[in-house]
């Protein structure tokens, strides 16, 4: 059953194909944008790395940078074939070529549909991932003389200040670690011995924040120590007054800030799919035109192009036969091979 028939004349074969060249390479400098849109998002992933559990997240530009450099394949060949469509002489060489490129390309098509989709599914991941490093970040803040962390400090602090942040969920998550070194307490202080025998683990605990915490544009001077002290401070009220210091956390920060930017790409990667889209189905009609012209000496009859000879699952399979039948050959010849081997004597 063919589907979605239309009557190509040959004024509008000509114009089918000059409009498909011009698309095509109008594709290929979209793939080429979506390439870098896809470095772009590896890129500031990788700045943050420090802060993130897991590597799961790169696969969303990882496929983005692979479907690119596929479309840019596959309009390349998309733009050859217009270029002799209108020959009849030069069309028929594409024949044998056309069934493996209709193939690979609806594969990264659908592919580049798949990324969109994963650009805005993946905050969970994100989410779980940036709960994770930023608790290690905070964790291993101190550590600066030790080998592999000695720039989490810096890392946490410029993190803090660019995004306007404090802490995991909140400020509070710096209450619940020693985030001051060792090599900068006074254990000759009496506040200093008495708070790290009141902890367990033999922690300096207190009720502050590191200088990053602060903010720029409150009125009066940056209060990061003691903040749920009211006596500890003139005319100071923990509950009520607005505390000078970021309240919002650094993960929510961090997936506000990611989650926007994979929601803008996806944006962009769904506009360059549907071009294309464009480009394969403008192509399959152009194909079909052609067929029923190639070899008559008449090349400006009118002819019909279509976008399925048969049904869609006629078509599907008619793809995925023979890969079956290429993994089931496999299967079979290992097997026979396994048998041939047989086992081994006992001596």
């Amino acid at each position: 059953m063919v589907l979605m028939k239309m009557k190509f004349p040959f004024e509008k074969r000509v114009k089918l194909a000059q409009g498909l060249w011009l698309l095509s390479w109008v594709a290929t400098l979209a793939g080429a944008f979506t390439f870098t849109l896809g470095c772009f998002l590896k890129t500031e992933l990788r700045r943050r790395s420090e802060v993130m559990d897991n590597t799961e997240i790169h696969v969303v530009p990882n496929t983005m940078m692979l479907v690119s450099l596929a479309s840019l394949g596959i309009n390349y060949f998309a733009g050859r074939i217009c270029q002799d469509a209108l020959d009849a002489g030069r069309f028929p060489r594409w024949k044998a070529f056309m069934k493996p490129y209709w193939g690979v390309s609806l594969f990264f098509t659908l592919l580049m549909l798949i990324t969109v989709v994963m650009s805005y599914a993946m905050k969970g991941n994100l989410e779980s991932s940036l709960k994770i490093g930023l608790k290690n970040g905070i964790r291993f803040y101190k550590d600066t003389d030790t080998p592999g962390r000695c720039f989490q400090k810096q890392t946490i602090d410029r993190l803090q200040m660019e995004f306007k942040c404090c802490g995991n969920t909140d400020y509070k998550d710096w209450f619940e670690v020693q985030w001051i070194s060792n090599r900068y307490l006074d254990f000759n202080s009496k506040e200093v011995k008495d708070r790290v025998k009141s902890n367990v683990d033999g922690r300096y605990l207190f009720d502050g924040v590191p200088f990053s915490c602060c903010n720029p544009s409150s009125p009066r001077p940056c209060i990061q120590d003691h903040l749920t002290n009211n006596s500890a401070h003139y005319n100071y009220e923990h509950q009520t007054e607005e505390l000078n210091i970021y309240i919002r956390g650094c993960r929510e920060a961090l997936v506000n800030y990611y989650m926007g930017l994979m929601n803008s790409i996806g944006a962009g990667v769904l506009s360059v799919f549907l071009l294309q889209l464009s480009v394969l189905v403008s192509l399959r009609y152009l194909q079909t035109a052609m067929e029923l012209v190639a070899g008559q000496e008449n090349t400006e009859v009118q002819t019909e192009g279509y976008l399925l000879e048969k049904s869609v699952k006629e078509t599907i399979m008619e793809y995925v036969n023979p890969v079956l039948a290429f993994l089931q050959l496999n299967q079979v010849g290992s097997e026979d091979g396994s048998a041939e081997a047989g086992p081994t004597p006992a001596r």
